[in-house]
């Protein structure tokens, strides 16, 4: 990777931590199409748009309003990312990569990461939430491909533990906790922006997902390779192609986002809770 790129990752930390004002947020959590409105939550909330950000995405996706926000949830200080740039709009891996390590370099240490998904299970329906325990990647690229960033980590990266299993306990009592339904399962990711077919949709069955997508799986190889501890869940915004007959498109992802919007607010300040208590009792 350029010399560009680690000063774009290098100036971008430094602006968010200028924003931050002296908080120190541990947890940062890329929010997914419609599950923006968490930022509202923020109290004493500061907005850095991406566009102030040196090497940051550009963003095109409705429900996706790119901005870095910086603010208290739940007595602790966030960081909330505000939108991401998909592999199916680009096939440039580089803003994504400044995104998730800027935050790294800002000082965050858990990446929360959350999707709109379509569920392969009639038990997980539209509008719950589904804890992600391990990823499929099936869009045929990864973002780590090419040359190695040595500075940001090593060139082969373990993925046993991609989503890290004691934050996904700590995810387990902060839905107890709240109250939001949480089912548990293997995210899917395809490319796009098709959705998926009916066939495609049973080959996934057959492999072992339970929800399927296209985002996440990047952010999370990314976020393990710069040593972040990575968390996530998806918001169900539809049943796989030939499971309903409803019709699929982002719309009908934005409308059902938005009706299981409170419970993926509360799961989400739950756990910042729950990590913050755990801290303090360490």
């Amino acid at each position: 990777m350029t010399s560009s790129h680690a000063d774009n990752v290098a100036q971008s930390a430094a602006k968010i931590r200028t924003a931050a004002a002296g908080r120190r947020p541990r947890i940062a959590v890329i929010l997914g199409s419609g599950l923006g409105g968490l930022a509202d939550r923020l109290e004493n909330a500061v907005s850095v748009p991406y566009a102030d950000l040196p090497g940051f995405p550009t963003l095109t996706v409705q429900g996706h309003s790119g901005e870095v926000m910086i603010g208290t949830l739940g007595g602790a200080d966030v960081i909330a990312l505000k939108g991401r740039k998909h592999f199916y709009e680009t096939d440039d891996p580089t803003p994504l990569k400044t995104m998730i390590r800027a935050v790294k370099a800002a000082g965050a240490e858990i990446l929360f990461i959350s999707n709109a998904a379509g569920s392969l299970r009639a038990d997980i329906k539209v509008s719950e939430l589904m804890m992600i325990t391990d990823h499929i990647n099936f869009m045929g690229l990864s973002p780590l491909a090419g040359a190695n960033d040595e500075e940001f980590g090593p060139r082969f990266v373990p993925m046993s533990d991609a989503w890290d299993t004691g934050l996904q306990q700590q995810l387990r009592a902060a839905a107890q906790k709240s109250g939001a339904p949480l089912h548990e399962g293997v995210y899917m990711a395809f490319r796009g922006p098709t959705f998926e077919t009916p066939a495609e949709i049973r080959m996934a069955i057959a492999m072992g997902a339970q929800a399927v997508g296209m985002s996440s799986v990047p952010d999370c190889i990314i976020a393990r390779h710069c040593g972040l501890r990575v968390v996530g869940c998806s918001m169900i915004t539809n049943m796989g192609a030939g499971l309903s007959d409803e019709k699929l498109s982002h719309a009908h992802t934005l409308e059902n986002a938005g009706r299981g919007a409170a419970h993926f607010e509360a799961l989400v300040e739950a756990f910042v809770r729950e990590v913050a208590a755990q801290d303090a009792a360490a």
